[in-house]
């Protein structure tokens, strides 16, 4: 399984009803992988929730990561993890889940990035490279970030921060495989079609590289 095209972050902070419900449409819209990343909730309720979006994931297609939790992840028999710089190390993740599952880490820098390379990730979030209405770690990078870290890493990159409809198609042109969303589709009125736009622009994307 190759980490790219459309990534939603489903994040219920962000979110005007259910996530699940959200993930459902998503899945309708095209939608390529879904990351269940929980801050508030218990770990009983936190499993709730993630067990309902892998039923959800494993009927209607599409990849699974949990958020930041490797032993949720194996809990549900996720595809795979996303972490941090300040989570559980990638060895540790994967002395966990084993090495069929997916384990991705967030980088702001070429050696960051690099780092995930000897880590042992399978792919990388990038960003931010706009300004972030949810999540600023560091200042926006830009779009020409991307190309320095293609050049640099094998890894699939998933461009992170600011992205929405208006830069999405310039983002995958930049060198990104995909980008990660979270506020664009939790905060639209049909879930459906803000993924299918989305996903139309990122095709757009890729044609114009």
């Amino acid at each position: 399984m190759k980490i790219e095209g459309l990534y939603l972050i489903l994040d219920q902070r962000y979110a005007r009803r259910d996530i699940v419900s959200i993930a459902a449409e998503a899945i309708e819209g095209g939608v390529d992988v879904i990351q269940y990343r929980e801050k508030v909730l218990s770990t009983r309720d936190a499993l709730n929730i993630a067990k309902r979006l892998r039923d959800l994931t494993e009927k209607c297609g599409g990849i699974f990561i949990v958020n930041d939790d490797p032993a949720l992840a194996l809990a549900v028999d996720a595809d795979g993890v996303h972490l941090g710089q300040g989570d559980i190390p990638v060895n540790i993740a994967r002395k966990i889940l084993g090495k069929g599952k997916i384990i991705g880490l967030s980088t702001h820098s070429i050696e960051e990035a690099a780092g995930a390379v000897s880590f042992g990730a399978d792919y990388i979030g990038f960003g931010p490279i706009f300004p972030s209405k949810t999540k600023m770690v560091a200042s926006p990078l830009g779009i020409n970030a991307i190309g320095a870290i293609r050049d640099s890493v094998p890894l699939p990159i998933i461009a992170i921060g600011g992205v929405d409809q208006g830069n999405v198609k310039d983002v995958i042109k930049g060198g990104a495989d995909g980008a990660a969303v979270i506020s664009s589709i939790l905060s639209a009125t049909d879930i459906k079609e803000a993924v299918s736009e989305f996903k139309k622009r990122i095709r757009e994307g890729r044609c114009a590289v």
